[in-house]
């Protein structure tokens, strides 16, 4: 064992010590709060929903546990034990070492490791979520929807990984820069493809009906300068009681989807709030920062790949041979990265969470000023979804994308 093997180690540890500490945080937190609900929330919930999202939350926060531990022995086996190694080898052997056949050799390779977590996403669908009312889904359609994403991996995902071991053959010096800038502007087309050849491939997306909530809606988007032609609607009841909305695409190719749960819980003016938070992050431009943001720091790591690609040692410690090329190397670093992006998880954060300000801001704006309309729906999407009203002040700040309720509210009545 080597003194790479030991800092891999020596990373995955610190890193599942850190997560079960925040969780540990969480959890005392929830308990401490468990009995009464918070005096700032008994507008929100009543005592009943109150005690099920408690209970929620823990069993969430016990079976998460359980999953951060089993998850970094089965890494530390893949990895340390010379296991990845040899099953990449076997595959090469029985595939081929040409362009083409290395993409499906890393392809498989990424498929047959990510096996073990197939027992954990189970359980949390068909125990977890199942027990508190939330899981729509079948095991049929589950099974179903993990064939799906196989088969969008391997039409998506083999080409692009033979680009880029292509562009390492033509370009071995500066692979890494070109070989990412090829493959964001790949990424973008997908983002522009997703909600038209990938999203209708799991879910069903129809116009709104026509009406007066239609009416209302694209009356805000003319309002507000985003011109949308129509608003589509998600059947996300068929997975999940879960409701949410979000955003897709950019530029002219941008779309709002609102899950059908969503609008069932809301009422028309709530609905409309929520259609002006996302039109929000639209009109601060929150997507192409985002993107210039991404962009810069997948340059960053791909250019760490191509460091790490002329050092023999690297390959050498986990197994690989130096002459293999990059392929080894893009592997691990997808399986390692992790245990050094977790450590930037609240900077990242820091910027979604200033972004969901704007957006609220934003939001209560256009609704004439009256932050209500977006505070009464969020307090609905807390109710509906059983969230966590006491999270640790530590836990929220390092994991939270959103700000907590007790903070967007203030913020949004503030003004």
């Amino acid at each position: 064992m080597n003194w790479i093997i030991v800092a891999f180690l020596v990373l995955l540890i610190a890193k599942t010590a850190m997560e079960f500490r925040l969780s540990s945080l969480n959890r005392k937190e929830v308990l401490a709060n468990k009995d009464r609900i918070p005096e700032a929330y008994r507008d929100v919930v009543d005592e009943e929903t109150y005690r099920k999202s408690v209970d929620y939350t823990l069993e969430k926060n016990a079976f998460g546990r359980k999953e951060l531990i089993y998850d970094a022995v089965v890494l530390a086996l893949i990895v340390a034990t010379g296991f990845l190694a040899w099953l990449y080898n076997a595959l090469t052997g029985a595939i081929g070492e040409g362009v083409w056949g290395q993409a499906v050799v890393l392809f498989l390779t990424l498929i047959i490791i990510g096996l073990p977590s197939l027992p954990s996403d189970y359980l949390s669908t068909f125990k977890l979520e199942a027990k508190f009312g939330f899981n729509k889904s079948t095991v049929g359609l589950w099974i179903s929807d993990k064939l799906k994403g196989f088969a969008i991996g391997a039409v998506l995902g083999i080409p692009a990984l033979a680009l880029l071991l292509s562009i390492f053959n033509w370009l071995p010096k500066s692979w890494w820069f070109w070989g990412f800038i090829v493959l964001f502007c790949y990424q973008l087309i997908v983002m522009v493809l997703a909600p038209r050849v990938i999203i209708p491939l799991f879910n069903k997306l129809t116009p709104m009906e026509e009406g007066p909530l239609r009416d209302r809606l694209l009356a805000l988007g003319e309002r507000t300068g985003f011109n949308a032609k129509t608003i589509l609607v998600m059947d996300g009841s068929k997975r999940s009681g879960h409701s949410n909305a979000f955003f897709t695409g950019f530029g002219k190719f941008r779309k709002i989807v609102l899950f059908d749960t969503l609008i069932e819980q809301l009422e028309p003016v709530e609905l409309e709030a929520v259609l002006a938070h996302e039109i929000g992050h639209y009109k601060k431009g929150h997507i192409p920062k985002f993107l210039v943001g991404a962009f810069f720091v997948g340059l960053f790591f791909f250019g760490v790949m191509g460091w790490l690609a002329t050092q023999d040692l690297f390959y050498t410690s986990f197994g690989f041979d130096p002459a293999s090329g990059m392929a080894p190397v893009l592997l691990l670093f997808m399986l390692i990265s992790g245990l050094f992006t977790f450590w930037f998880t609240p900077l990242s954060n820091r910027f979604s969470r200033k972004n969901e300000y704007e957006a609220d801001a934003y939001a209560r704006q256009m609704m004439n000023d009256d932050p209500m309309p977006l505070v009464t729906s969020l307090h609905k999407m807390y109710e509906k979804n059983l969230s966590n009203l006491t999270p640790h002040p530590t836990f929220s700040w390092f994991y939270y994308s959103h700000p907590n309720l007790k903070e967007r509210e203030a913020a949004l009545k503030a003004g």
